[in-house]
């Protein structure tokens, strides 16, 4: 017990590394954000107010208590709560290709068992084709407005903190900013590779003085400047504020948002972590952070009032300036690290959830299954980075983009985290309909605010999102025209009993492995090989993967063979965890024999004898290599997709590991899917 609770802080300690950076350095870039005009004391007591409350309802609230109770497997972000409500709806086509890890399993089992009664609205959406499209759209958009997140993050919180130099050294060029902040991010990008947990042992140290130091500074200000802030936490100057400023005042929220980025980073980064760790890390030392350096800020621009375009920089003060602009660069580089860990998660759920193209997914853990790495995905965002920078370096267009980035992705997780409430939680509705009036209300607001920056930078994450929705709905199509195809023309057990009595169909020495990615019959290939060849080997073993959710596969349990009631032809399930190597390098053909003997070891000694020699005969492999083929009574949608899917299909990864085997024994069959 004592030494959970320890692993638990631990873990705490090493989130402050990964999953808080943006969030917490948010003061770097939220004054400089917002278009202020003469504002007066008490426009500042109302713009603290603002950021007071929403901090505390949307980062205290919405996630440190509710989202992240919210996990599908331990992971987190929009996309796995989509994952959630699918499996729970029972939406067929979306639920995920992996199993459930036996660990998880009686837990499911008793969810399903509380909810047995099924609410109105989940079975509206089951039958509803409209709405099942609709939630997928919105799972989609958030899933890319989060990647948009991971690459607009890094760019405004290392832009702002270089951009400290220029203060003492007003020579210094924005170009030469630019090119700093643009080799900065590279030598990031280049440590993501080593995996979340030597990062974050890096990083934590660096963003828990940051932590520290600047609520300090703020307190410094707070007793020289202004001792009587807190009394902007009463939620009349928010209505003062707005009756005193109107449009302008709302139009304000759009710099006003960027307090509160980050907050996604902290459910999105939850497979990295765990509940516990992430909820103190927050509660006790982010949220009375920002608070106070928040405090402190204001305290500094109520008696400086035109200093706000710089406001973090100017309110140090000056004896402490250099220590604090190497803190702040060095805080701003860890910043980019909780949207780089959740953008990575993020694009790993949508792969095996086989909603993205495959990628390679490197586990960088033996003991969590959601520290992980895509070397693709990383020089992406690296390459992004960098362009956003050098193409865009005003930080105030950045930050335009990143509020409408910030407050959709939230208010996509509002939206999905009230279906949860209802469709599987059972939460009373006035609950449901007391959180839905608050959160919608309050991030209904901000929306409207950022939207009127769409031409100011706010559709830079527009057009990434639709580029990564496009490619998504892509791949998605085309596997599903894919799916729908072979469960059409699959083969079953007596379609293969009449294939393999045609007596033109000749039983050649060797033993076989035939893989299918169809547990309940076999691949169409199948079939197309027996027509085209017109044999099959004496001993063939159908063979399937099958991902879990569980860190190592026990041997005992890797491989499970079967009889499937025909001479010489059986089923085998190789089962595989996220920590698994399966660079088997051929070994595994002598363990599946060795089950299999294991298994027939009660039967005939024919049988022994026919496996034994088929082995010493001849081993192969043999797997589908399949393809569309588009012809002239397609639709145009049709042939637009399909072959941009199968553009998609011809570049991307195996979507079966290797084995380790041999290449002379690989062989693949391809055949054409009619379209």
């Amino acid at each position: 017990m004592g030494s959970n609770r320890w692993g638990t802080l631990l873990l705490a300690y090493k989130s402050l590394g990964v999953v808080f950076g943006g969030l917490v350095t948010s003061p770097l870039y939220v004054y400089p954000s917002m278009a202020l005009m003469s504002p007066t004391e008490d426009d500042y007591l109302g713009i603290y107010s603002i950021m007071f409350w929403t901090l505390t309802l949307i980062g205290v609230v919405k996630y440190a208590c509710i989202a992240l109770k919210a996990d599908d497997q331990g992971e987190g972000g929009t996309f796995a709560l989509y994952s959630l409500l699918c499996r729970h709806m029972n939406i067929e086509g979306i639920t995920s290709k992996s199993e459930i890890a036996p660990s998880n399993r009686s837990h499911s089992n008793t969810l399903d068992q509380s909810f047995r009664k099924r609410s109105r609205l989940g079975m509206f959406i089951e039958r509803s084709l409209i709405a099942r499209r609709v939630l997928f759209f919105i799972a989609i958009l958030g899933m890319c407005m989060l990647i948009g997140d991971g690459i607009l993050t890094p760019a405004i919180s290392v832009l702002s903190a270089m951009d400290g130099i220029r203060g003492p050294f007003p020579k210094f060029s924005k170009s030469l900013v630019e090119g700093l902040s643009a080799f900065v991010l590279v030598v990031l990008f280049m440590l993501q590779k080593f995996g979340t947990a030597r990062v974050s042992f890096i990083f934590s140290p660096i963003m828990g003085l940051w932590t520290l130091t600047t609520p300090l500074v703020g307190i410094y200000n707070i007793i020289h400047h202004y001792p009587s802030i807190f009394k902007a936490i009463s939620p009349h100057y928010i209505f003062h504020f707005f009756s005193r400023n109107g449009r302008h005042g709302w139009l304000l929220l759009n710099g006003m948002v960027l307090c509160i980025t980050g907050s996604e980073a902290l459910f999105a980064d939850l497979g990295h972590f765990n509940r516990p760790s992430i909820q103190i890390a927050f509660l006790s030392c982010i949220y009375p952070s920002l608070v106070l350096t928040y405090a402190g800020q204001t305290a500094y621009l109520i008696q400086n009032p035109n200093d706000h375009d710089d406001g973090f920089y100017k309110f140090i003060p000056t004896k402490i300036y250099w220590p604090m602009f190497v803190i702040a660069s060095l805080a701003a580089i860890v910043a980019s690290q909780s949207l780089i860990s959740a953008t990575f998660s993020v694009i790993k759920q949508s792969v095996v959830l086989d909603y993205f193209p495959r990628i390679k997914i490197v586990h960088t853990s033996s003991s969590n299954e959601g520290q992980v790495y895509s070397p693709e995905t990383n020089y992406a965002l690296m390459l992004l980075c960098v362009a956003v920078i050098l193409i865009f370096g005003d930080g105030k267009e950045i930050g335009n983009a990143f509020g409408v980035v910030v407050i959709l992705v939230m208010l996509i997780t509002t939206l999905l985290l009230t279906l949860v409430m209802i469709v599987i939680w059972r939460v009373p509705l006035i609950l449901v309909a007391l959180f839905s009036f608050i959160f919608l209300t309050m991030e209904g607001f901000y929306v409207s605010s950022v939207f009127t920056k769409i031409k100011q930078g706010g559709w830079i994450p527009f057009a990434i999102s639709v580029i990564l929705a496009f490619i998504m709905f892509g791949w998605f199509y085309g596997r599903q025209r894919k799916l729908e195809y072979e469960l059409t023309h699959k083969i079953d057990m007596d379609r293969l009993k009449i294939l393999l009595s045609d007596p033109c169909v000749q039983r050649v020495p060797g033993l076989c492995f035939f893989y299918t990615n169809i547990q309940d019959g076999f691949t169409p290939v199948l079939g197309h090989y027996i027509n085209n060849m017109r044999s099959i080997h004496k001993v063939t073993v159908f063979t399937t993967l099958r991902y879990l959710l569980v860190p190592k596969v026990s041997p005992t349990e890797r491989f499970v063979v079967k009889r499937l009631g025909l001479k010489g032809v059986y089923g085998c399930l190789i089962q595989y965890g996220y920590a698994d190597s399966l660079d088997f390098q051929g070994d595994f053909v002598s363990q599946i024999i060795c089950s299999l003997q294991t298994h027939i070891m009660h039967g005939e000694d024919q049988e022994m004898i026919d496996l034994s020699e088929a082995q010493q005969a001849a081993v192969v492999h043999v797997r589908g290599k399949t393809r569309f083929h588009i012809n002239k009574n397609c639709t145009w949608f049709d042939r637009f997709m399909l072959t941009f899917y199968e553009f998609m299909h011809s570049n991307c990864r195996s979507g079966i590991p290797t084995l380790g085997v041999p290449l002379p024994q690989r062989i693949e069959v391809g055949m054409l899917y009619e379209a």
